[in-house]
């Protein structure tokens, strides 16, 4: 159960752990830490996209060492058992990125799923929301590291040739034909060779950002050659939006496990 319904929610606050992992472009001019102190659903905790990344490497929000991880959950009040229900109040549908994070470490599946709507889906039902802050009690987490799930780029590179993989792409259509210029500085404009493109965007209601039904999600991807394939990784700009495509992909195929090329476009765009 990738996604839950706000009603699914409402009906289960006190049995869950609740986190808002809202992330923005770095030119939204928007703060999500500022945005969840002044209103959040009941009992969320807040989790920082960009603080708990690996912040020893010049890519931004990469996945954290196995170390960070366990200190940074078991900081959340988090343990191995708990279900949890991860939301967001962004435009680029950030809760997936934290559900990756989960399941690459460990985490069962069946008790990591994204609040399908968001914040925004949550307020335009009338469901409460506060600004009230909690005490945290520390638990012990401990992680265990699922590395297939992540793509280097050596890996990347190899499967150019050796196609073992399909490799789809949640940036713009025109991000990935070339034709629009890079958000980040220091990227050329492109995409990875022989690589598919499916804007995230195409997969999400504009309205009140649920994902499509699944016959929609499962035409777009069968359009890509893609029906049922277990051997597919996502990519973007920053490892955010290739996330969101995952847990897409995860509505369709229930065997599969989200699999992300990590550093995307801002590693593999780099202008030498």
């Amino acid at each position: 159960m990738s996604i839950v319904s706000t009603d699914w929610l409402a009906n289960n606050l006190e049995k869950v752990k609740i986190i808002d992992s809202s992330w923005h472009m770095p030119n939204s001019n928007r703060d999500p830490y500022q945005e969840y102190r002044n209103e959040h659903i009941k009992n969320a905790i807040f989790f920082d996209i960009e603080k708990f990344s690996n912040n020893e490497t010049e890519l931004p929000h990469m996945l954290p060492n196995k170390n960070k991880w366990e200190k940074i959950v078991s900081g959340l009040g988090i343990s191995n058992n708990d279900r949890i229900i991860i939301y967001d109040n962004s435009d680029v549908i950030s809760s997936c990125r934290c559900w990756f994070t989960f399941i690459f470490f460990g985490h069962k599946p069946n008790l990591v799923s994204v609040l399908d709507g968001g914040l925004t889906k949550w307020k335009n039902e009338n469901k409460v929301t506060t600004n009230k802050t909690y005490d945290i009690k520390k638990k012990n987490y401990i992680a265990k590291k699922i590395p297939k799930l992540v793509k280097t780029k050596k890996e990347i590179d190899k499967n150019i040739y050796q196609k073992e993989f399909k490799l789809v792409d949640a940036r713009s259509k025109n991000r990935f034909l070339g034709l629009e210029k890079e958000p980040r500085s220091g990227l050329r404009s492109g995409s990875i060779q022989n690589s598919y493109c499916l804007p995230f965007v195409e997969l999400i209601n504009s309205k009140n950002k649920t994902f499509l039904k699944k016959k929609i999600i499962k035409e777009k991807f069968t359009r890509l050659g893609i029906n049922g394939d277990n051997n597919v990784v996502f990519s973007c700009g920053s490892g955010i939006t290739a996330t969101v495509l995952s847990l897409a992909y995860s509505l369709i195929n229930d065997k599969y496990l989200p699999t992300i090329y990590d550093g995307s476009w801002a590693e593999y765009g780099k202008m030498k």
